[in-house]
């Protein structure tokens, strides 16, 4: 169902529940990044050039091994099922279906290092550059710019940098990651490591909101941005790395923090990596432990 400007309109909400409840956990290896494939699976990559498909018990379904055998940054679903796949080292955005790798973008002088597929079946690429890039030392890279491009494709329809000021709207000037992704209204939301924000923008690339963190009279104080997903009712939900309350904030459409989901079970530990499935399951990945949580946090 379509609203205004195409944007898909949310289903009537539901309360979130105060304590969200663990369903499942799993442990698996190399779980540095997370994307759904389904309800019961889901996609993992982490320090070597395998992107494993995994089921809720914990078990390989599929494997599959990147096309230049360099790590993967990033994973996105299509809306037909098959996977994409960042390879900042090789410039290249991928696609596989049918354990068949073929390149679908080709870049030039831009690391593509974040995906996300659109509602309207468009792709939508995070990318990275440096003046200074030298491609014989690639041990650290002083990252100059970040830009959010659409395609439909391979043909670039959109690119989004900066804002009507001709302010850049992201930073790149480190090694820390970024993450991206649309939510139902179209909006397109950027986790910005570097400063620990996130960026979001409308359809049309112009600035909404930028949120740094909950209030200040809420317990957390020091807000370390990472990965981001939204949910089927606009809900936006990013990963809290501070190291005394790892956590997911949900924040609604518009930027207003609305609670924390936190393992009532135990304390996760760095880095969380988060997708949702098509039924509002969270689903939150473990770097540092391989563990793999399904949550329910609606009621």
């Amino acid at each position: 169902m379509e609203g205004e400007n195409g944007a898909q309109a949310s289903p009537p909400d539901r309360p979130l529940l105060d304590d969200a409840n663990v369903v499942t956990e799993v442990y698996i290896e190399n779980n540095d990044r997370l994307a759904c494939q389904n309800d019961d699976e889901f996609w993992t990559c982490g320090d070597d050039d395998i992107i494993r498909l995994y089921n809720l018990q914990g078990e390989v379904v599929m494997s599959v091994e990147s096309r230049s055998g360099n790590t993967p940054e990033d994973m996105a679903v299509t809306q037909s099922g098959e996977l994409l796949y960042a390879d900042p080292d090789d410039m290249s955005v991928n696609i596989v279906s049918d354990g068949q790798i073929e390149p679908l973008i080709t870049l030039d002088d831009w690391a593509p290092v974040a995906v996300c597929c659109t509602a309207s079946e468009d792709i939508l690429v995070l990318m990275l550059k440096s003046d200074d890039y030298d491609s014989d030392d690639d041990e650290f890279v002083l990252w100059t710019h970040t830009k959010v491009v659409r395609y439909s494709g391979s043909t670039k329809k959109q690119t989004i940098q900066w804002d009507d000021e001709g302010h850049p709207l992201y930073f790149g000037s480190s090694y820390f990651p970024k993450y991206l992704c649309e939510n139902r209204n179209l909006d397109i939301c950027v986790s910005d490591c570097d400063i620990d924000e996130l960026v979001v923008v409308n359809e049309s690339g112009k600035l909404r909101f930028r949120y740094t963190g909950a209030p200040s009279n809420i317990e957390l104080e020091d807000f370390v941005a990472g990965c981001i997903t939204t949910d089927s009712f606009g809900k936006i939900l990013i990963a809290d790395n501070n190291v005394f309350f790892r956590c997911i904030h949900i924040l609604d459409k518009d930027g207003h923090f609305l609670r924390y989901i936190y393992n009532n079970k135990s304390e996760w530990s760095r880095d969380l990596f988060i997708c949702v499935d098509s039924k509002d399951y969270l689903f939150v990945a473990e770097e540092e432990t391989g563990r793999v949580t399904k949550i329910q946090y609606y009621e």
